[in-house]
């Protein structure tokens, strides 16, 4: 399975007109004539034989019309998994288009599986196998679509409309599996919920995704060092949950970005109720056109989960409207990111299907290269302060949002916003899509295809957090 992108984000930064996007079925109809048959007949045998040589860790079973066949050793990693073909679509789609086409499917309810991440675990840990079920064709046009964004990069009108497209679907969606602050973002699990792997242990607890996130704002609060009084910048506003508690725990004041006019309706909505609308200003505004009277004022400058929307050509863009806006003193950044190691980092990032259904255009930076941007577009006035890794805590985070999903996930409810979801197939599809996302987030954040790092700097010549005498 090609990881490319995950964003997992508040600009929330993980996706052009205020609707759904067209139906993973509409995207790429392959339906076949009975004079291309033939074609389902290739497409099957091909991605069998492939299977058959590929598969050397981990144990599958695929079951169609004609048969059920096993791949791999049973009784090791990946025992379990059994994959039943319902719709021949499927093998054509797979053969043209590799994981893109299996996530089409998947969807489209051509295909049933037991075990989605296990699935996904089995093609990582076969990867270098079998990755020529990928056609030459879809290989082709995914680096086609990487290279473009690559040079043409995050316009200011293609960045509002991949935010429509991910993030001004529908408030009810995210409240259905977000905490209830909705933090659209890597939650940070503590021993009081059983760490990283509590809730496969013990169970998920009531509000346990409360409480890590709860957890995680306050960390990324207690970093940016904020003070009484002192003012915050915040780039990707999400649903105003970082800027409530910087204005309400720290009696800080905030102004926030976003692009995403559903975001900034219920966060005005939440600040007013949490009777702060006179420490919070929420902006619909791209980091790119910051008003000149905001040279040098702010204290703090956050970022959570938006820097996989900024794109490669633009990271020295971003850096230098941080530095732009910070104080020349005592100010510190902190953001944080989905990232790729630096073994797989490219600014050419293929499409899959994050860049294709979540987040369109969105690419994954590496630590590093942020880092080095950071660098370069503040002059050397910035020093890295810190640099935690939070990938072991993403899974959980993943699997939380799945069960709240599928628990919480109301079709009537859905249906007001989007008429089109009253069919009960498009509401089924719209759901599978989600639930793809997060098993397919899932296997790479736990296999260590992705990453997600939080840095920290602060001002060239800016005492260390714990200063030595």
């Amino acid at each position: 399975m090609t990881m490319e992108s995950v964003k997992l984000s508040d600009y929330s930064m993980s996706p052009p007109t205020k609707c759904l996007p067209p139906s993973p079925a509409a995207s790429l109809t392959l339906s076949l004539p009975p004079s291309q048959s033939w074609l389902v007949a290739f497409a099957r045998s091909s991605i069998l034989a492939t299977l058959e040589r590929a598969v050397k860790t981990g144990f599958i079973e695929v079951e169609d019309s004609e048969g059920t066949y096993s791949f791999g050793i049973e009784g090791k990693s990946g025992n379990g998994i059994h994959l039943r073909v319902l719709d021949d679509t499927f093998w054509t789609r797979v053969f043209m288009s590799g994981d893109l086409g299996f996530s089409e499917a998947y969807m489209s309810g051509e295909v049933e599986v037991n075990n989605l991440k296990g699935v996904m675990d089995l093609w990582l840990d076969n990867e270098s196998s079998i990755t020529n079920l990928s056609s030459l064709y879809s290989r082709f046009s995914g680096i086609i679509s990487g290279i473009s964004n690559a040079f043409f990069g995050q316009t200011r009108t293609k960045a509002r409309e991949n935010v429509i497209a991910s993030y001004d679907q529908s408030n009810e969606l995210f409240k259905a599996f977000l905490s209830k602050d909705m933090m659209y973002s890597c939650a940070l699990w503590g021993d009081e919920e059983g760490g990283v792997r509590g809730d496969l242990v013990s169970g998920p607890a009531q509000d346990d995704l409360e409480v890590a996130q709860f957890r995680k704002i306050h960390h990324v609060l207690r970093t940016a060092r904020l003070q009484q009084g002192h003012k915050v910048l915040e780039v990707g506003s999400g649903w105003g949950a970082l800027a409530i508690e910087a204005a309400r725990t720290y009696g800080c004041e905030v102004d926030t970005l976003t692009l995403s006019k559903e975001q900034k309706a219920l966060a005005e909505e939440r600040i007013k109720n949490a009777g702060l609308q006179n420490k919070i200003r929420v902006h619909l505004l791209d980091y790119r056109d910051m008003p000149a009277a905001w040279e040098h004022t702010f204290d703090a400058f956050i970022s959570i989960e938006m820097l996989e929307h900024v794109g490669a050509k633009h990271y020295n863009t971003y850096f230098k409207m941080v530095d732009f806006a910070l104080k020349p003193r005592n100010a510190t950044v902190v953001v944080t990111s989905s990232t790729f190691p630096e073994s797989r980092y490219t600014g050419y990032q293929a499409e899959d299907f994050m860049r294709r259904y979540m987040w369109p255009n969105s690419c994954l930076p590496s630590a590093t290269v942020l880092i080095n941007a950071a660098h370069v577009a503040s002059q050397g006035r910035f020093t890295l302060e810190g640099v935690e890794n939070h990938s072991a805590h993403y899974p959980r985070t993943l699997r939380t949002w799945d069960r709240r999903l599928k628990a919480n996930l109301r079709q009537d409810v859905m249906a007001q916003s989007h008429p089109g979801l009253r069919d009960r197939s498009e509401f089924e599809r719209f759901k599978r899509k989600w639930e793809y996302l997060f098993a397919y987030a899932g296997a790479g954040f736990a296999k260590g295809y992705i990453t997600c790092h939080m840095l920290t700097f602060i001002r060239e010549n800016d005492k260390p957090a714990v200063a030595c005498d």
